[in-house]
């Protein structure tokens, strides 16, 4: 299985790699560069593509595009980094798991939701897909989350996409408001996820929480432990693939000579 993981700066590309093993470098048009760890059962690429689901979006797509070409294309998209956390809050269901994510704590998405992409109206956000354009969500296979998120120890539930990270209770508030049971903040998940349906390759989203959602108080981000989280989450990932995935099927067995089932002589080797 190939694996492309886009992150949005280097320091998360980093600790993903880290979780890899030795990688090489492989350098892709327009500047990008990946770090190429090949892993057995599953090869891993890492992109530090930028920050914001617009240039997340072009480095998915120009991996993606070059792995085609190179006749090796990838088998799913992950979205990755460290991300913001909201509060606790009513899940999504009563019956559900509440909303929210504690610092430290590592998500995987089981919706990957553009929050801001739409207009404001006199009566609040209406989201693009109500004006009748796009999408603003992608859900991502409910077994390959549950997999994921059980091996890494993580919740599942919605992560949001914003081009603007959220500042302060109000806004935190009118997110949750808006997305029952939603647990994290980030900014490239829905650019990421954008360009792997384009492909028409499955993605995912995993978000270790270095902060609170609201009021920029950089004096309680916690960006070392979550890059930390981030390594351990991603050595739990190639097992969880692999158990999805299931054993591979078994070749046919070779026979030692011609038989009536397989009427192709055996040629001598001169």
């Amino acid at each position: 299985m190939r694996v492309l993981v886009v992150t949005a700066v280097a320091a998360e590309r980093d600790a993903v790699a880290a979780a890899a093993g030795p990688c090489d470098e492989v350098a892709l048009p327009g500047g990008y560069a990946l770090r190429r760890a090949a892993g057995v059962p599953v090869a891993c690429d890492v992109l530090a593509a930028g920050v914001g689901p617009a240039a997340a979006a072009a480095g998915t797509a120009t991996a993606l595009t070059a792995a085609t070409l190179a006749g090796a294309p990838y088998d799913l998209v992950v979205s990755a980094g460290i991300g913001g956390g909201f509060s606790p809050g009513p899940g999504a269901r009563p019956e559900g798991p509440p909303s929210g994510a504690p610092l430290g704590s590592v998500v995987v998405a089981d919706a990957i939701v553009a929050a801001d992409l739409g207009a404001e109206t006199p009566d609040g956000f209406t989201p693009v897909t109500e004006l009748g354009f796009g999408t603003v969500a992608h859900l991502p296979d409910p077994a390959l989350v549950k997999a994921v998120a059980a091996a890494a120890g993580a919740a599942a539930g919605t992560v949001v996409t914003v081009s603007t990270v959220t500042g302060s209770a109000a806004r935190a508030a009118e997110l949750a408001e808006r997305h029952p049971g939603v647990l994290a903040e980030a900014m490239e998940g829905f650019g990421v996820a954008e360009a792997a349906a384009a492909h028409g390759v499955p993605v995912l989203e995993v978000r270790t929480i270095s902060n609170a959602v609201g009021p920029r108080d950089r004096a309680a981000w916690r960006i070392g432990p979550a890059l930390t989280a981030l390594t351990g989450a991603f050595r739990t990932l190639p097992g969880a693939l692999s158990a999805t995935a299931g054993p591979a099927p078994e070749p046919p067995p070779r026979s030692a000579s011609p038989t009536r089932e397989d009427p192709t002589p055996l040629r001598r080797t001169p």
